[in-house]
């Protein structure tokens, strides 16, 4: 049986989550995270030198990073999560690193921004949520009428990026219209195994 470690508030944990949900697999999950203070001690930073959630455990085997996660899981339990071939999976990861690397930073500045009032936020506030709206259009614009990220089927590529893109969606910034997006995102957490991993 699968051991997740983190807390279910966590994006990144969702993530896994929601994988976990939709393949049926059985498993266990423990809070860990920053409102738990459990991931400085000594035991977790031996599974997780960045003392941050998701921690994956399967038997002896330690995984950090959750979309590091989501591709074990693919490749060991779920094939239909991910593409047949190489170049049917970089379809699917592509996003997966996009996510990473071009929405990821906007997303979490504005999601600490966000929480404060109007006038405690960083000066660059307005540039960052304009950078995180560049993104999401980019996204929405490769969505398209499309159900799906790639490969017209539910893969991984969907699982990272829907629980954190939920939440941009949400956040109340100066943005576009983002109908695709909107769409899909409606569509995502209407899943069974999306409101099980949100709790929602």
């Amino acid at each position: 049986m699968y051991k997740l470690l983190g807390r279910q508030t966590s994006g990144n944990v969702q993530k896994v989550l929601f994988a976990l949900e939709e393949m049926g697999a059985e498993y266990t999950r423990e809070d860990y995270g920053r409102t738990f203070g459990n991931t400085q001690t000594d035991d977790y930073r031996a599974l997780n030198p960045t003392a941050k959630v998701p921690t994956f455990v399967d038997g002896d085997l330690v995984i950090w990073e959750s979309n590091t996660i989501l591709r074990y899981l693919a490749a060991t339990a779920a094939p239909q999560l991910t593409g047949d071939t190489p170049a049917e999976r970089t379809q699917v990861e592509r996003w997966m690193d996009f996510l990473i690397s071009a929405v990821n930073p906007g997303y979490v500045a504005t999601f600490k921004a966000s929480k404060l009032a109007p006038e405690e936020r960083p000066a660059d506030f307005a540039a960052t949520a304009k950078d995180l709206a560049a993104q999401c259009a980019i996204i929405d614009a490769h969505i398209g009428d499309k159900s799906f990220i790639a490969l017209d089927k539910l893969t991984i590529a969907d699982l990272a990026c829907a629980p954190i893109l939920a939440r941009c969606v949400g956040f109340e910034i100066d943005r576009p219209t983002l109908p695709n997006l909107e769409r899909w995102v409606g569509e995502m957490a209407a899943r069974p195994a999306f409101k099980a991993a949100t709790g929602a």
